[in-house]
């Protein structure tokens, strides 16, 4: 009889999480979420299947998710098998053509079409691009002075023609951050940023960010502190007074960049959380930090 309880509970306890989500699967219904893809959540097998099967059920109950990624460890660890050093300036790849090459293969090909199968083996349909796919992303050379970056690039415009074409056909874009300019150039792209363009140029509900960290807290050798929402004309004043540091800045300043851009909501989530994206989205608590208007 005792087994039988517990077995029931389980059961309710199960059904009250479902009833829990309901809300946010109405609210969030046919909106348009853009994820930023990276960090551990792409290298970390474990991790990778629960954010993969988090994607998949988002799409399930009716949201429109796209996927921007990065892949930095994969283009280290192919420049290593062609015995090529990486080189970094202030945090960005220096990639002469050579580099670039490699990137885009990398990219555009073997991540981007690893995250497509992953996606489908879970029963929904994706497809993966790049932004040279049908112009979406314009790019420019980035140009910091003394600095000669090679060929990395800035967002200059989108074009959302064929993202939007992709998810009225029921697909799942997945896009690696390689643009181009008007000349056929080729550019690696922070995959942050491009994350910010595209979501502001398709008016997205979400942007989630999934990075190796918790969210931002007011004591950070306190885990527990996690600042759940945060208004974005807060954020200097959070860094003025020190709550806000070190790699945290750039991270918090690419959110606001996505609020500017129109996205709605934007999400700094710790990609090496079980499930965390469903924790977030269809939780009413949620487990990271949101940043909004």
């Amino acid at each position: 009889m005792i087994n039988e309880n517990s077995k029931m509970k389980n059961v309710i306890e199960k059904a009250e999480v479902l009833i829990e989500a309901l809300p946010y699967i109405k609210k969030f219904y046919g909106k348009i979420v853009v994820i930023k893809y990276g960090g551990s959540a792409l290298v970390n097998p474990e991790i990778k299947e629960t954010i993969i099967k988090d994607i998949a059920l988002m799409k399930l109950v009716g949201m429109k998710p796209v996927i921007v990624h990065g892949g930095g460890p994969d283009i280290n660890s192919f420049l290593d098998k062609m015995d090529i050093k990486p080189k970094f300036i202030n945090g960005l790849r220096v990639t002469d053509p050579e580099t670039m090459q490699i990137v885009e293969m990398v990219l555009a090909g073997k991540l981007n079409k690893s995250i497509v199968t992953d996606i489908e083996l879970q029963g929904v349909k994706a497809v993966g691009i790049s932004g040279k796919d049908g112009g979406i992303l314009s790019a420019y050379k980035i140009d910091n002075g003394d600095v000669d970056y090679g060929c990395v690039g800035d967002v200059k415009a989108v074009d959302t023609s064929l993202i939007e074409t992709l998810l009225d056909k029921d697909f799942i874009p997945v896009i690696a951050p390689i643009g181009k300019d008007e000349k056929g150039n080729t550019y690696n792209i922070n995959a942050d940023y491009a994350g910010v363009a595209i979501a502001g140029a398709l008016n997205a509900e979400k942007l989630v960010f999934l990075t190796d960290v918790e969210g931002v807290m007011k004591d950070v050798h306190n885990p527990n502190s996690i600042m759940s929402f945060i208004k974005s004309s807060d954020v200097q004043n959070l860094i003025n007074d020190g709550t806000i540091s070190g790699g945290m800045i750039p991270k918090i300043r690419c959110c606001i960049a996505g609020v500017e851009a129109g996205v709605k909501n934007v999400h700094i989530l710790d990609g090496r959380v079980e499930h965390c994206l469903l924790l977030e989205i269809f939780t009413q608590k949620g487990i990271g930090t949101m940043i909004s208007k």
